[in-house]
């Protein structure tokens, strides 16, 4: 399997998503859109995209940060291209949903911190969406104005996160139970924000598991 690059046009500029397809010709495969962190760390989504397409996803990674000529992102970008970005994803989800190789009924994302801020918003409105895997990020508090449903989550946290304190994954975790939404949690006592070793080993397995219940692979 070797990841190529796909684009697609939103708001007048070209989005890059990289795509690591199954080696396995006229299937449709369960889809997973990956977003990385406000440090816009593309090569180092390539690990878990490259173990979940050898599982049977087709995965892409998505470069929403082409829509805004973002680089990295302090607060204030944040708050200002969140909803751009919301859109990017949102387009990207329909784009992804048109390929010949995905199966459009099996679409999950897979979000890292800003990421999973993402990630976790869009499954908030977008119906496509049929589970999440959040690792260190959360649910923006603004989005119970706009929240109609959630999808099945997977919530990863270590609990020294400095950046995004795990007190986020304990409110994910209230609005999930609250509203009846399956999902299962894990806090790494010993991590900040990101896993090493041991414990990344653990949560990607974590996350091929989670996604091969819920996109039935």
């Amino acid at each position: 399997m070797l990841p190529f690059q796909s684009t697609f046009e939103t708001g007048g500029k070209t989005i890059r998503l990289d795509c690591f397809i199954p080696n396995e010709n006229g299937r449709r495969f369960p889809a997973i859109i990956s977003l990385h962190g406000a440090g816009g760390d593309f090569e180092g989504m390539a690990e878990p995209a490259s173990l979940l397409a050898s599982r049977g996803f087709a995965v892409y990674v998505l470069h929403y940060f082409d829509r805004t000529g973002t680089t990295s992102a302090d607060k204030q970008a944040i708050f200002t291209n969140f909803p751009v970005w919301m859109k990017t994803l949102w387009d990207a989800v329909s784009h992804v949903e048109r390929r010949p190789e995905v199966d459009p009924k099996r679409i999950a994302l897979l979000g890292f911190s800003l990421g999973a801020y993402l990630s976790l918003s869009d499954a908030a409105i977008d119906s496509r969406i049929c589970a999440v895997v959040d690792f260190f990020g959360g649910l923006p508090k603004e989005m119970k104005l706009f929240m109609r449903r959630l999808c099945p989550v997977l919530i990863l946290h270590g609990e020294r996160d400095l950046t995004v304190p795990v007190e986020e994954a304990y409110h994910l975790q209230k609005v999930l139970e609250k509203k009846n939404v399956p999902y299962e949690m894990h806090i790494y006592p010993n991590a900040g924000h990101g896993f090493t070793g041991a414990e990344w080993m653990d949560a990607q397995q974590r996350t091929l598991d989670f996604f091969r219940q819920h996109l039935n692979s």
